[in-house]
């Protein structure tokens, strides 16, 4: 009776057999078994070339019903559902896929990008090392798996797959943008600087790539060039933080009054800024203090800014120092 139980349906052995076990015997399916499950991918792949996904995927479905280790159907499965943008059945589909081809790259890869778009960094990284010992110079694939080091705040695991990935394609402004944010985290800013000019020959200057940069310039106390980076920045894309960085890299040229400015600027674009406020502090505390500390109204101008920005953000030990010392 139990061994009856144990031999109810079709169990298929192994990723490229065409058997299955009956009973405890071996059956072999015929070639017009094989054909009818080819022929179903074959129609669902022109069904998906018009447009017709949902009738794609029963046919899909009927293929894997028939051999749940045909691991084309499950791949076309996963590009369907990752084009609708449903990652998580993506990620399920492609995830079969590598479980019954693990040599598939397409599968490897898929199922770590779509773990990396749901935000599953350890999984997807997984998926992304075993793709590249199928691949190792993929440049997607290295991409990513930096990029999603990066994300976990391991830029020493990143490095490697961030250089390879601009080896493979030094055009590409995306892999330069994110190997100099590599080494700007490792405090490497000089290879950083150089990455981002590398990339501002060959993509548009977007705000992420001339804020990173400005960054880097600060750490290397380039504090003009900084300025004008931001410049270009704002001039573009203005924001918050770029009129703050801008009026950073002005306090620390010692132009104290188009700090303020650009500090101001910075609260008009987003009232409850923090680290505006933080600039803005600074520098009347420093304009109170050139004055002889005679100016009270200043320092209690600038005590209000640095209050207001601890209320928003507390833990910043070096504003709190400040209110300590000037309260």
């Amino acid at each position: 009776m139990a061994h009856g139980r144990a031999c109810i349906g079709w169990i298929v052995v192994g990723a490229l057999a065409l058997g299955v076990v009956i009973g405890g015997c071996t059956k072999h399916k015929s070639s017009v078994e094989v054909f009818r499950e080819e022929a179903y991918v074959v129609r669902a792949e022109v069904l998906i070339d018009e447009g017709r996904s949902g009738e794609a995927l029963s046919l899909l479905a009927m293929a894997i019903e028939r051999n749940p280790t045909l691991t084309v159907a499950h791949l076309r499965m996963g590009e369907i559902y990752q084009d609708r943008g449903d990652y998580t059945r993506a990620s399920a589909s492609y995830e079969h896929a590598a479980e019954t081809e693990p040599s598939s790259f397409d599968a490897q890869y898929g199922h770590g990008l779509m773990q990396h778009l749901l935000d599953r960094l350890p999984t997807a990284i997984r998926a992304y090392l075993k793709a590249l010992t199928i691949k190792p110079n993929d440049y997607r694939t290295n991409l990513n798996l930096a990029t999603a080091y990066l994300e976990l705040d391991e830029a020493r695991q990143a490095l490697p797959f961030g250089e390879r990935a601009v080896s493979v394609n030094s055009l590409s402004g995306q892999a330069r943008v994110n190997l100099g944010a590599i080494y700007s985290a490792l405090g490497r800013h000089r290879d950083a600087v150089r990455e981002y000019e590398a990339a501002a020959e060959v993509m548009d200057l977007t705000p992420r790539l001339l804020m990173n940069l400005a960054r880097s310039l600060g750490k290397l106390e380039r504090y003009e060039e900084m300025s004008n980076t931001l410049r270009t920045t704002i001039e573009q894309h203005p924001s918050a933080a770029s009129h703050e960085r801008l009026g950073y890299a002005l306090f620390k040229m010692r132009r104290y009054d188009e700090a303020m400015s650009s500090f101001e600027a910075s609260l008009r674009e987003d009232t409850g800024y923090y680290p505006a406020m933080n600039g803005m502090g600074v520098t009347l505390l420093n304009r109170y203090i050139k004055g002889g500390k005679e100016d009270g109204a200043t320092k209690d101008q600038a005590l209000r800014l640095l209050r207001q920005s601890l209320l928003i953000r507390g833990g910043q030990s070096r504003i709190k120092e400040l209110v300590s010392r000037f309260s």
